[in-house]
């Protein structure tokens, strides 16, 4: 071999020899160096090592060098196990320095925001709350595919068990009614509470009970309190232990006013009930003015009846509409067919949810304006022998013409506004009235059904006028004039007798306010005072004064001027009626007026607080029985209960009651 081949195979080697000059503008290059050193393993087989926790990785092999892109993950993800135990600082400078392909968009973040650590217990609590707001299961936190998200997401994320969450669901529970109990402390008057049962596949009963009160500000508030498992929801005692467990629960003793429950008791289940009102004067209350059954349940229950009453037809009308809805071009022929005949309706074709009987009026009416389309549809469309006859649309119109007040007076308790007793006195003597007459119909349909409509209606307002009565004398717009008038109109000649009972009722009433303790009819002992902590030289005075004996004074004064306290309520409902202005705030009236009148202003404010209804919002027009589902029964009765009520609580904002404890404690 020449000097010459010899030289041209030195060079060739080092060309392929992998510790030649590449390596070493990498190392120079790249940043990675500074974590790793490259160790010999074996011969033409080297690995790059770790400095913090010596774990190995591949780096070369004879001519082939893996690259460093491993490597930088290694440190940039956090993986490594002794970095990821120190200041997140380092990744933060690592990535700044790195000049890799994958750089961190925390490297781009605008200097107005700010870099917030990585806090595993922080992102365990936001984990619970989308847990609670959004009813997802707690399992799903063991769930492969949530695992996966949040280990590429953030891999120093340490996995949560079932147990993990559910704790911290309870956990956010606890500290959201801590602050509930601290904001309803403050609350001057009583409390309402209705009751709606619900049941599960194992036969237990779930008593959830909310509770209706009027804060300082006379704001009107709605707050579910407890969701309790009856194992005997059937019993005579389901209801008055769960009452029983609310009050104790959030100290209520002593401050319930009223009970409001979604299904008709037995004689033996009230008189469980009436033990546990706070109420002294047997003749007037007694429990029967204040235990009242919920309208919406009423109301339900006879729009079931209009329902069953026109099944067939109701029948005939859905597969209509099916056909029309199941094809675009049997919906094209439908438009088709309404544009030639210049049908003025605006309302849209939609199957209905027979779970919800409002959308199955709202089909009815749909389909009843469009009509004559339904009946020329044949022409268009060969295949269409669903068309009802002029009888079906006739009976159609009448069910429709039976459920539309139904659907409007229940519409009123979906209003973000809660709806109070002044409204449904109104809604359910018209009700009542218009089934009255509908009776005598000459039609045998129209009357049979009124009358089965009329005997739940009746039985109703038999039960609850009274309590709907007060609520309306509580409105400066009606007092006793609208009860007179309504009460002419539905007994005839015997409406004096029935006047004559709201008047009375409403006068035993104020006179047991003003024989309330002391501390809750002075008028000195205004809402918000007690927990004023910077007390004027003036009130400090007043304190001074009391001290040396003007609190027998005050004893005095009540024992005295009873008639003076009792002409409150007369002057009242002697002084004009006020304008029926449409946007009128009878709660903001009586905030005004509270000085001019205080002890029929804090039983105004008990009064307008009676719930008229026990069903959430969005199961007012449900026509099946509430049920709990599958996965929350086999959970806890604990859990059950954080769950539900969290989620309330965390959807009213943070931001209400914060507020409103802030104007507490200042």
């Amino acid at each position: 071999m020449t000097e010459e081949m010899v030289s041209g195979e030195n060079n060739q080697l080092a060309l392929t020899t992998p510790e030649t000059q590449p390596i070493r503008r990498r190392k120079k290059k790249s940043m990675v160096w500074e974590y790793f050193t490259i160790e010999h393993v074996s011969a033409g087989c080297r690995r790059a090592y770790c400095k913090r926790c010596k774990q190995s990785f591949a780096y070369s092999t004879g001519s082939k060098v893996a690259g460093t892109s491993h490597l930088k993950r290694h440190i940039a993800k956090g993986t490594c196990p002794v970095l990821r135990g120190q200041d997140n600082n380092q990744f933060n400078s690592y990535n700044t320095m790195m000049g890799g392909s994958e750089p961190p968009k925390r490297r781009y973040r605008s200097p107005s925001t700010p870099f917030i650590p990585f806090d595993q217990d922080r992102c365990r609590h936001e984990i619970a709350r989308m847990i609670i707001l959004h009813e997802y299961p707690l399992h799903m936190v063991e769930h492969p595919g949530f695992i996966a998200f949040v280990q590429n997401l953030r891999p120093r994320f340490d996995k949560m068990s079932f147990n993990t969450v559910q704790g911290d669901c309870v956990a956010t529970y606890l500290r959201e009614k801590q602050s509930l109990m601290k904001f309803i402390e403050g609350v001057p008057g009583r409390f309402c509470l209705t009751l709606d049962m619900w049941s599960s596949n194992q036969t237990l009963g779930y008593v959830f009970i909310t509770g209706h009160f009027v804060d300082m500000e006379w704001k009107l508030h709605r707050r579910v309190f407890n969701v309790i498992m009856e194992p005997y929801p059937d019993s005579h005692s389901a209801l008055s232990h769960a009452v029983a467990a609310c009050l104790s629960d959030w100290s209520l003793e002593g401050k319930l006013f009223s009970l409001t429950f979604d299904h008709p008791l037995s004689e033996a289940g009230l008189e469980n009930l009436r033990p546990l009102l706070c109420v002294k004067n047997p003749l007037i209350l007694n429990g029967q003015l204040l235990i009242g059954n919920c309208i919406a349940h009423i109301i339900s229950s006879m729009a079931k009846d209009v329902l069953g009453a026109g099944q067939g037809i109701i029948k005939k009308i859905r597969d209509s509409v099916k056909y029309v809805k199941m094809s675009e071009s049997h919906e094209e022929k439908f438009i088709q067919v309404k544009n030639q005949l210049q049908v003025l309706s605006e309302k849209n074709l939609f199957l209905d949810d027979q779970t919800r009987w409002n959308t199955t009026y709202q089909m009815l009416a749909a389909a009843s304006e469009l009509k004559e389309v339904f009946d020329c549809l044949d022409t268009y469309d060969p295949d269409y022998k669903l068309a009802p006859s002029v009888e079906d649309w006739k009976l159609a119109e009448t069910l429709c013409s039976f459920m539309k007040p139904l659907f409007d007076a229940t519409s009123i308790l979906t209003a973000k506004t809660q709806p109070t007793a002044i409204t449904f006195f109104h809604e359910v003597w018209r009700i009542h009235a218009d089934l009255g007459r509908s009776i005598t119909s000459e039609d045998p349909f129209i009357s049979n059904l009124a009358k089965s409509m009329h005997e739940k209606i009746d039985k109703y307002w038999k039960d609850c006028s009274l309590v709907l009565a007060i609520a309306v004398v509580m409105d400066p717009r009606f007092k006793m004039k609208l009860v007179e008038f309504s009460f002419t109109k539905t007994y005839g000649e015997e409406a004096p007798t029935h006047v004559k009972t709201v008047d009375d009722g409403i006068h035993e009433l104020f006179l047991e306010y003003i024989a309330l303790p002391l501390p809750l009819t002075p008028t000195y002992a205004d809402e918000g005072n007690a927990g004023d902590n910077g007390k004027t030289d003036e009130s400090h005075q007043g304190n001074l004064l009391s001290d040396h004996g003007l609190t027998d004074f005050d004893a005095y004064i009540m024992e005295t001027s009873s008639h003076q306290m009792k002409s409150e309520l007369d002057q009242y409902l002697e002084e004009s009626l006020l304008p029926r202005v449409q946007e009128f705030d009878v709660l903001g009236w009586w905030k005004v007026n509270k000085m001019k009148y205080p002890t029929l202003s804090k039983m105004a404010r008990d009064i307008l607080s009676i719930p008229v209804s026990s069903v959430a919002p969005d199961s007012i027009f449900n026509t099946t029985e509430k049920r709990l589902d599958e996965y929350r029964s086999s959970l806890r009765p604990e859990t059950v209960e954080a769950l539900v009520c969290a989620k309330e609580w965390l959807q009213y904002g943070d931001s209400e009651v914060s507020n409103a404890l802030v104007k507490m404690e200042f």
